[in-house]
């Protein structure tokens, strides 16, 4: 299993392992400081050794490339951000289904609604659920009744 953080971030991570091995420090204790088993520190050295800073260099994260280049992703937030009722759609609610028709129907691409979550998680975007809320709700209402008729249904009055 591929460990989280950027390419960048394991690239760090391996340099200052190698860095404190040099120290004179034990792949025990470097792997403590690091977070990481001793046998990943064990290895490490060994391609340090065998190739050099080279062997510890980032690699690409392997997988297929996004459908979408950057600025394209960078357009589609600020469709999001207009809101869904702005794309066309009868309420603000953003759906994956909705998101992946708007990705379809602007740029011409095709992404499965099950994708779209991953495409929106690596935008920053979280899934929410809606309040359910009744549509003639009165706030002001409410207010005044948690204000003046709760406190008389209570058992004990306020002190």
């Amino acid at each position: 299993m591929r460990p989280s953080g950027s390419p960048e971030e394991l690239e760090h991570r391996r340099v200052r392992a190698i860095h404190l091995l040099l120290e004179g420090r034990q792949p025990v204790e470097v792997a403590h400081v690091v977070g990481v088993d001793r046998r990943s520190v064990r290895r490490w050295n060994r391609v340090y050794r065998e190739v050099g800073d080279e062997g510890l260099r980032a690699k690409p994260a392997p997988g297929r490339p996004s459908k979408l280049d950057a600025p394209a992703k960078r357009r589609l937030e600020r469709v999001l951000l207009r809101g869904a009722k702005e794309a066309g759609f009868p309420t603000d609610l953003w759906t994956c289904p909705r998101v992946a028709r708007v990705i379809r129907d602007r740029f011409g691409v095709t992404y499965h609604v099950d994708h779209v979550g991953r495409l929106l998680r690596s935008l920053g975007w979280s899934p929410q659920k809606p309040q359910r809320r009744a549509v003639e709700r009165d706030e002001v209402e409410i207010q005044r009744w948690v204000k003046e008729e709760w406190p008389r249904a209570k058992k004990k009055p306020p002190a």
